[in-house]
């Protein structure tokens, strides 16, 4: 008999290309198909040494040559080229098969995608994929949705080319359907986030102390040596340590300053909207990409009046340093913690029962947003006693709360220098918001009643309520 593959990967672009590599790699024998089949011979070509590949020049090659239950991986574009692939092949499946799809897919599709397989006895697996091309071949973060069936016979695969920490795989089932993209559409949020916040943080040392890239890298360095070491963090120190060869200056000064985006963090914000949670701070770093790629806007704007004061000096200068990395620590607290409350309410909207503990502990190796905290927000979710907010988790509150004078004098000088810090002030403002008492929505709802007859709610009575404005005032119970 032929031999057959255990899992098989069609779409090899740099991300297929590399999972396939990773599977192989820990080996698995491994189907590989793609639209065009040079692709696929080049990768045998120049990985085959790697492990045992078993290329396929059709779609009914590539599922002939999968052991059953068939385990078929699909790494292609979002949107209708997925449709398109899923189309293709569920008609050369059987029931038992899995179609598993590793893209950035919006988790609405996944849940329609999964109830149409589903009909057919297909499972079809909503799989989160985080760590970029190099994460795919050295151990991505794997965030797999879909039945509990289609877990057991993947899971295994999967949890063996993850990445590891401590010995643990950093890829869990995190629930039925949409639960998997839906985990990783937030964990991209929050890298929009944690992006933004370092790029503030550049830019305050940058124009407020006037150091130059190549001396806030090594700010960057030694913050990595604390308790901000993430991937983020050192990859930034790269960044801002790396010159241009072309003309010798540093090459975050040549590069253009207008943030692109595929469109996940956009999702996450969307998605908060419709299910009526404040991600703030992952919103501000998603209108902060957008305002920077109005470039006919901005130059319009060159000439609006701004602060007469330049950079700080004297003492104010002297911690300015320390105080940006306590305001990037709280603010980044901050940003998962927003990330997490999206995830508990989309699980309950959608009956999934993610565990927060369990996310946090497959972000902590592999995905862009790995960092040394994780540890600490896996704690806190296995506690016996849960938060209710990660900012009230006992480490998180006493952090901010050694955090937060500096921060405060950070988002003000920033005001003061006329240096923008979305990130920064809307992290700060939440954290506010949250630990405020009282907060001016009533008189929102005031004034909402007023023109509106949209009723309010009274702290002393049960309601809803309704004043006569146009008339004498008078109160109604509704």
């Amino acid at each position: 008999m032929a031999e057959r593959a255990r899992i098989g990967v069609t779409g090899l672009a740099v991300m297929g290309r590399n999972l396939a590599r990773n599977f192989a790699r820990h080996g698995h024998t491994v189907a590989v198909h793609n639209r065009t089949s040079a692709k696929t011979r080049a990768l045998v070509e120049e990985f085959g040494g790697e492990g045992t590949f078993l290329p396929a020049d059709t779609a009914e090659e590539f599922v002939a040559l999968l052991e059953p239950p068939r385990r078929l991986v699909i790494m292609v574009k979002a949107g209708a080229p997925t449709d398109a692939v899923i189309d293709e092949f569920a008609a050369l499946l059987e029931p038992g098969d899995m179609i598993v799809d590793g893209g950035n897919a919006h988790f609405a599709d996944t849940r329609r995608r999964e109830v149409a397989l589903r009909e057919r006895g297909i499972h079809f697996v909503g799989t989160g994929i985080s760590g970029g091309e190099e994460g795919a071949l050295l151990g991505p973060s794997i965030m797999p949705g879909g039945s509990p069936e289609s877990y057991a016979a993947l899971g295994p695969i999967l949890e063996d080319i993850a990445a590891k920490v401590d010995g643990v795989p950093c890829c869990a089932h995190m629930g039925p359907d949409g639960a998997g993209h839906f985990v990783k559409m937030v964990h991209n949020g929050i890298e929009y986030a944690d992006m933004q916040l370092i790029a503030e943080a550049y830019d305050l040392l940058n124009r407020a102390l006037g150091m130059q890239p190549v001396q806030i890298a090594e700010v960057f360095k030694t913050w990595n040596l604390g308790r901000l070491e993430s991937y983020l963090i050192e990859i930034t120190a790269e960044v801002l340590a790396h010159t241009d060869a072309a003309g010798g200056k540093a090459f975050v000064d040549v590069v253009q300053d207008r943030a692109e985006q595929k469109g996940t963090g956009r999702w996450t914000v969307q998605t908060a909207l419709d299910l009526g949670v404040p991600v703030s701070g992952i919103a501000e770093a998603v209108f902060a990409r957008s305002l920077s790629g109005h470039a006919e806007l901005r130059a319009a704007a060159q000439g609006l009046p701004g602060p007469t004061r330049g950079t700080l000096d004297g003492d104010d200068a002297d911690r300015f340093a320390d105080d940006v990395e306590q305001a990037l620590y709280a603010s980044k607290i901050v940003a998962y913690a927003q990330g997490i409350h999206q995830i508990q309410a989309g699980s309950a909207e959608y009956d999934w029962s993610i565990d927060p503990g369990t996310v946090a502990e497959i972000w902590r190796g592999g995905c862009i947003i790995r960092a040394r905290f994780l540890d600490r927000i896996r704690e806190a979710y296995e506690a016996e006693q849960k938060p209710d907010s990660l900012l009230t988790a006992d480490y998180f509150r006493n952090a901010i709360a050694g955090a937060q004078d500096a921060w405060r004098r950070v988002v003000a000088t920033a005001a003061e220098l006329g240096v923008p810090t979305p990130g920064f002030a809307a992290a700060l403002s939440y954290y506010d918001g949250l630990r405020s008492p009282r907060l001016p929505a009533a008189l929102i709802q005031g004034q909402r009643d007023f023109f509106g007859a949209h009723t309010y709610r009274r702290v002393d009575r049960e309601g809803p309520f309704h004043t006569d404005w146009s008339g004498d005032r008078t109160e109604h119970a509704v």
